[in-house]
């Protein structure tokens, strides 16, 4: 994914954490939340959680039913018990759930 950055084109990145996505964006959207933890997704079946290592690097924001990563420090880790961390530059990132279809219906992926 692309994206204009004062008339420059560039690269937008991409993660993947288990069921738990991030796609940078340029700049937080108006009308958020901020909240007072670090933790993108609960696991509803195993109790472990997706989260921010270095919390007081990092805010999370909520904004009709969308999620917003801000990065400040120069890289956080993004942690799991089931999955290997990965690092997280400074930016800016929408989180959401992968979510998988069946003929009944289009469900959220669960850990």
């Amino acid at each position: 994914m692309q994206g204009q950055l004062g008339g420059m084109e560039r690269r937008l990145k991409q993660f993947r954490h288990g069921d738990v996505v991030l796609q940078e964006v340029i700049t937080l959207p108006d009308g958020l939340d901020k909240l007072a933890h670090t933790i993108l997704a609960h696991g509803e079946l195993t109790g472990h959680c997706h989260r921010i290592r270095e919390f007081d690097q990092a805010s999370l924001y909520q904004g009709q039913q969308r999620l917003f990563l801000q990065v400040r420090g120069p890289e956080v880790s993004l942690i799991h018990e089931e999955h290997a961390p990965i690092p997280l530059p400074t930016g800016t990132y929408q989180v959401w759930r992968q979510r998988e279809y069946s003929p009944q219906e289009i469900r959220i992926v669960r850990d």
